[in-house]
């Protein structure tokens, strides 16, 4: 997994491949319940990139992306947004975005 460290970062790291962008927040639940299911994943699925964003370190770019709550997972194909989601989702669920 990533952490965003610049926002300028951020198209950069979804210009190439499978990316699941988490914007999380570190005071939120369902994010933390979130982050070891996309370890795991990210774990499995060697080929899918996973970035994290924190929302309160990088308010613009979550304001950009209509981040309304937490946690929201956007998924990129190569710098194109194809699906967004909103809320926690078990392994099995977020890994069958993946699989084709």
């Amino acid at each position: 997994m990533t952490y965003l460290e610049k926002e300028e970062d951020f198209d950069k790291l979804i210009e190439k491949g499978d990316v699941l962008v988490d914007f999380f927040a570190t005071w939120c639940g369902p994010c933390k319940m979130l982050s070891p299911v996309l370890e795991e994943l990210s774990d499995h699925f060697e080929r899918v990139k996973v970035v994290k964003v924190d929302i309160d370190q990088f308010e613009d770019l979550t304001r950009r992306h209509g981040i309304m709550s937490v946690p929201t997972m956007e998924i990129y194909k190569d710098g194109k947004l194809v699906k967004k989601e909103v809320g926690y989702h078990d392994y099995d669920t977020i890994a069958s975005w993946f699989l084709r």
